[in-house]
């Protein structure tokens, strides 16, 4: 156990190469895992074409599930063979924020395979760059959770997404039997919030996507939801420039919804999904959408609109999903769309970036 395979980054370049490495040595605080499961993520060759990823050369993947085959000499309580799922936030845990249940606040908040967001200096980023989209990965021992034997290594991966997910409901602080609209939703968080739904009290979905097709596809997720469909397909070519996504989400709900999770990565589905709320209404945004939302103030105070932004979970989020998964009450299996080997971890992100065929979650096994 001296090497492994790892899809890594490299300086100067937008594409993932496979590279032989040492396996990491877990320090006095670490636990090493062996990946049975990592987590592909539409959003990381975007953050890394933006420079995000502050440590390169570095490999990629923020979602691992696996196996603990290693242990530092001052980690207690873990025991060699212990199903896990790691959670890739990293944080202080000493700050207001992290002892508060907003974790993603913390101002050493990055992420382990993925990007740090925050200018200071970040000791745990510098030690915990490295992720999942390998035959091992070490990480802090704090930053794994036992995985519920009922749970595969492949919805493990995805806890994170779905988590993400639960945010977003959660920060939606929806009224009992809310309507609610979804954007991107043929993607991963929009799917995710789809099957979450229920656990929220929704009574009505409204999905908005590009393609109709594609929306069809995802609809039988929602259950017994009652659920309607918005694809830009169907609306007027000029519809980004009339407001035609405004006035079908208000045919479709005249009296406005009680909540969007907005999911859009850019354009002006953001601002227009906005004009669709109720009064009192809430929209959350997790889409990293760069579009300037343009729009009248004075209508945010009018209707009291709550306009909410979070870039990611916090870990009692992760929790409350494996308590779901592993209680039997949320069952996501249908989510995992696409499975591929380590190997083909190129073809992989060539699928997911190409979008030519629907990609609801994405694993690599290596």
């Amino acid at each position: 156990m001296t090497a492994m395979l790892a899809a890594r980054a490299q300086k100067g370049s937008g594409a993932l190469q496979l590279h032989k490495i040492a396996v990491p040595e877990p320090g006095p605080q670490d636990v090493l895992v062996k990946v049975a499961s990592a987590g592909l993520a539409p959003g990381m060759m975007t953050l890394l074409a933006q420079g995000a990823f502050k440590h390169l050369p570095t490999t990629l993947g923020h979602e691992a599930a696996g196996i603990i085959v290693g242990v530092g000499s001052d980690v207690t309580g873990i025991p060699l063979g212990r199903r896990v799922r790691v959670h890739p936030n990293l944080n202080c845990r000493s700050c207001d924020f992290c002892r508060t249940d907003r974790d993603m606040m913390c101002p050493q908040q990055a992420m382990i395979g993925h990007a740090a967001f925050g200018d200071v200096p970040m000791p745990l980023y510098d030690r915990y760059h490295d992720g999942g989209l390998a035959g091992y990965v070490r990480v802090p021992h704090w930053l794994v959770d036992p995985l519920p034997d009922s749970v595969s290594f492949d919805i493990g991966a995805k806890v994170h997404d779905l988590a993400n997910a639960l945010r977003a409901l959660k920060l939606a602080q929806l009224p009992k039997g809310a309507t609610l609209i979804v954007t991107a939703a043929t993607g991963t968080m929009g799917t995710a919030t789809i099957k979450l739904a229920a656990h929220f009290g929704v009574a009505r979905l409204i999905l908005v996507g590009r393609s109709t097709e594609r929306l069809d596809a995802v609809r039988p997720l929602a259950g017994t939801i009652p659920t309607d469909v918005v694809a830009f397909d169907a609306l007027p070519a000029d519809w980004g420039a009339t407001h035609g996504l405004t006035q079908a989400l208000r045919a479709l709900v005249p009296q406005g919804a009680d909540a969007v999770l907005d999911f859009v990565p850019d354009g002006p589905a953001t601002a227009q999904s906005l004009a669709a709320l109720a009064t009192g209404g809430s929209l959350v945004h997790m889409g990293a959408n760069r579009s300037p939302l343009l729009f009248p103030m004075v209508a945010v105070m009018a209707n009291c609109w709550r306009i909410i932004g979070t870039r990611a979970c916090t870990r009692s989020d992760a929790q409350d999903v494996l308590n779901l998964l592993g209680g039997g009450a949320l069952d996501v299996d249908d989510l995992i769309t696409h499975r591929f080997p380590l190997a083909e971890v190129e073809r992989a992100v060539d699928a997911m970036q190409s979008r030519t065929e629907p990609i609801w979650m994405a694993v690599v096994n290596p």
